[in-house]
């Protein structure tokens, strides 16, 4: 039997969204909440990643202790990611277990948030941030963010700043979640095998009394702020460029060719950085990558070499994007068509990935299409598209950073 999509929602505004395949052999949930760093007040900022943490502390009447033995004993693959735009809960589980598993993650999707656990936590919060300033990618690219939206919440940092998760206070954390965390700022995404009308009633029982409180998000896109800076390090012994340029939206359907293009410019292999930078020894590292968001996407361009060498770097880094719609040839686009779908089917014909793509798409355009569908966009993107595309919004970094040796 084919896949089918179905859907339904709450009194209380929640949805529920599923495609349901008889034949799978695993079932997969996710709760996927609207809300991430774009949605948090600058002195608040990192209170959606800590709250990912907090949810994993336990409820009233479970314990964390207790919470994780539950996941182990139904045999699920359990985990949750924070993003700029989007937090979510999910697991994986064998269908015999399905609803126990729903039933479980709609339980830790009401945490206790208890104070003793709020502080412990932050400790690891403040590790993870600490940690993340080793890595002389993320400390670019956060600050490369920050300069390009500037005031706009799309600059805030998903762990927030070792500042702002100091001052966090359990309070603050709790009216956040009160506000966002509302069923109808909420997706329940399943894939697999899947009694749809069981899931529904499963649903209105085990979240049927969710508060509904018209959370909302301003999805106007922003003016990038842009500029150069430079950041001195004495830790670091290379030199790092970034770039950061305007891109297509989510929802805008010059998504698929914007994806293409960037892939011909800078993916890890085969890319004109590729075979400009890494191969030709200039460069040690060199990528570029699309990013759509909700109102908005960028383009980014990264690069590390030799202190000495970095400004060469860049100079061929923009030879290479002035020479890209001329170089991509009718092969190309085939095999960039070709990489494409098969990296979409390989993830549909697992119902992790598929409540995955669902629930993604659903939290961020509320559209629901069929992974058929999704291929047929992919195959039919053309050379004119990759041409359109680079016109209306051309990889010209606004925004370029710099990490160097200090000294």
């Amino acid at each position: 039997m084919p896949v089918t999509f179905q859907q339904h929602r709450l009194s209380n505004g929640l949805t529920i969204i599923a495609e349901t395949d008889p034949s799978a052999h695993t079932t997969a949930a996710g709760f996927f909440v609207k809300t991430g760093a774009r949605d948090e007040a600058a002195p608040v900022m990192g209170v959606s990643h800590f709250l990912e943490h907090m949810m994993f502390k336990g409820t009233d009447d479970i314990s964390a202790e207790e919470l994780n033995r539950r996941f182990d004993d139904l045999g699920a693959r359990n985990n949750a990611f924070t993003s700029a735009e989007m937090t979510c809960f999910y697991a994986s589980v064998l269908p015999e277990r399905f609803d126990e598993v729903v039933s479980l993650l709609a339980r830790m999707m009401r945490p206790a948030l208890r104070q003793a656990d709020f502080d412990t936590e932050k400790g690891v919060i403040l590790e993870e941030i600490a940690m993340y300033k080793d890595n002389p990618f993320w400390v670019l690219y956060e600050a490369a963010i920050e300069k390009h939206f500037g005031s706009h919440p799309l600059s805030h940092r998903v762990l927030g700043t070792t500042e702002t998760i100091t001052a966090l206070q359990r309070d603050q954390m709790m009216e956040y979640f009160r506000a966002r965390y509302s069923a109808d700022n909420t997706t329940l995404a399943v894939a697999g095998r899947v009694d749809f009308a069981k899931l529904v009633a499963l649903a209105e029982n085990m979240c049927g009394s969710w508060e509904r409180t018209g959370a909302a998000r301003d999805a106007n896109r922003p003016r990038p702020v842009g500029g150069e800076f430079t950041i001195e390090d004495d830790k670091v012994s290379r030199a790092y460029i970034l770039g950061l340029a305007d891109a297509p939206a989510i929802e805008d359907e010059r998504r698929y060719a914007a994806g293409m293009l960037a892939q011909v410019l800078g993916s890890p292999d085969n890319s004109l950085l590729h075979w400009a930078l890494i191969e030709t020894g200039l460069a040690e590292e060199a990528q570029a990558a699309f990013d759509a968001h909700d109102g908005v996407g960028h383009y980014f361009i990264y690069a590390s070499a030799d202190p000495a060498r970095i400004d060469d770097v860049w100079a061929q880094v923009q030879t290479q994007v002035g020479r890209l719609i001329d170089a991509v040839t009718p092969d190309d686009l085939e095999r960039l068509r070709n990489k494409a779908a098969t990296a979409l089917t390989v993830g549909g014909e697992r119902p992790g990935d598929r409540m995955h793509r669902l629930g993604r798409l659903w939290t961020t355009t509320a559209q629901y299409r069929p992974l058929e569908t999704e291929l047929e966009r992919i195959t039919k993107v053309t050379l004119d598209d990759l041409r359109a595309v680079a016109t209306a919004y051309p990889i010209r970094p606004v925004t370029v950073g710099k990490l160097v040796p200090k000294g």
